[in-house]
Formats: structure tokens, sequence, C-alpha cells
């Protein structure tokens, strides 16, 4: 069943078209990647299925729910969860208190407390540092707080853009490793990542963008085989 529906949507910057039209979906239990070089407009796609950019046309389909005008917060409620590029934490707030932010709409303590706790066991080392002024942390622990703190929405869909961006060869393996937990854990997950080879590798399926369009499709099997793959993102 498809959990997300991306039908012909196309996004304008003024004058400039952003996305041409482009059509994808998401269903219920995947990871499902978008790749693609800088500018070719995977952000700009996460961003308006959030509700952060308007669409010009299309629409933007969420468990059979039309969401493409719906602002963001109402689209969080309806268990759609973003971890943006550059991590965007509250650099001048503790570990602790981003992981409240992001219960926001929680209302009961004592969850609140136990998911904090969740959090803190798949990241010991945001547990180590609870206390500590976020903006202080390294790359490697923003990413995890950014993830961490998205989870605490109880997203049925986690939307990640550029997890790896930045990241020590080590982190980024262990990002990945933490995105197949969620995912393990019955989260549906949405990837945008430069990082090909890594992001095929635990896709079911992928999408390639190119210049605002979808140009190539596949499982993550068979994109890793591509020739035209390989040469492009894969360094063949």
């Amino acid at each position: 069943m498809a959990m997300l529906e991306v039908n012909d949507l196309s996004v304008y910057y003024g004058v400039i078209r952003a996305l041409k039209g482009i059509s994808f979906e998401v269903n219920e239990g995947e990871i499902v990647t978008l790749i693609g070089a800088n500018g070719a407009g995977k952000t700009t796609t996460m961003q308006s299925i959030v509700g952060l950019i308007s669409s010009k046309t299309g629409s933007v389909r969420y468990c059979g729910e039309e969401i493409s005008k719906l602002p963001a917060h109402k689209i969080v409620r309806l268990g759609m969860t973003q971890v943006p590029e550059g991590r965007r934490i509250f650099g001048e707030l503790t570990v602790y208190e981003n992981l409240l932010m992001g219960a926001y709409i929680e209302k009961d303590a004592a969850k609140i407390k136990a998911d904090i706790e969740e959090v803190y066991s798949l990241f010991p080392r945001l547990g180590e540092r609870k206390n500590q002024i976020a903006g202080t942390l390294s790359g490697g622990e923003q990413q995890m707080l950014a993830m961490g703190r998205a989870l605490m929405s109880h997203p049925k869909l986690l939307m990640l853009d550029e997890p790896s961006m930045g990241l020590s060869p080590l982190l980024v393996d262990f990002v990945f490793d933490m995105i197949k937990e969620i995912h393990k854990k019955g989260t549906t997950v949405l990837l945008v990542e430069q990082n090909a080879s890594k992001s095929l590798a635990i896709s079911d399926r992928a999408y390639v963008l190119e210049n605002g369009r979808i140009v190539l499709s596949g499982t993550g099997a068979e994109l890793m085989e591509s020739e035209e793959i390989q040469k492009a993102y894969l360094g063949g």
C-alpha cells in the first residue's frame, strides 16, 4: 500500500522551475531513496512534501489524504517527520531539551520520559551528553540528535535529508546502521542522499533525480547494477 504518493509535482523559485512534474511513491514498510547530484531537486522535493515550500502543480497524498496544502505542523501530527539537511538542531539548548522539543505533540509526561530513554538506548552517546549544550556536539553527535529528536514524534514515515553529509566514514557507517535499525522497528523511511552506494545498499527502491526530473527508478539492487548509475554515482 502506498503510504506516500507524489504526483506531477512542480515547484518554482521565481521563474526557475526547480521540480518539473515529478511522481513517485513510498509504500508502507519500505526504505526508498532519492539520489542525485547537488541541485537536482532532492531537498526541494523533501521540503515540498512536508509543507515548507508550496508547489505550483501536483499533489502529495499521505495515507490516502491530500496534504499538499497543509502547513508543516499539521503534517507532523499526521505521522510524518523530517530530519533536515544540516541537522538544524537547537544549538543553545541541551541535548535533553532538544529531545523535548521533538515531543511537542505529546502531552503525557511519562510517555515523553519513556521515549527519551528509548532514544538514549538507540544513541547511547546522547544519554552520556544529555546535559551538554547541543551546539558543542560533534557533527556526528548532532546528526544522532537530529534523528533522535525526529523519533520523539513517533513518525510512521521518517524522511532523512543527506544524513551522512560531512561525516567521517566511520560515522557514515553508524548512521546507516541506525537507519536500518529504525526501519527494523517498523518505521517507513524516505531517504535523500548523495552517497549512492550506501543508500542503494539499504533501499527497497530508489529514484534518480536530474535537473528536477526523475530519470530512472528501480530496486536498490537494480540501480546498483546499472552501468549508468555506476558511472555517474559509484565511480564505475
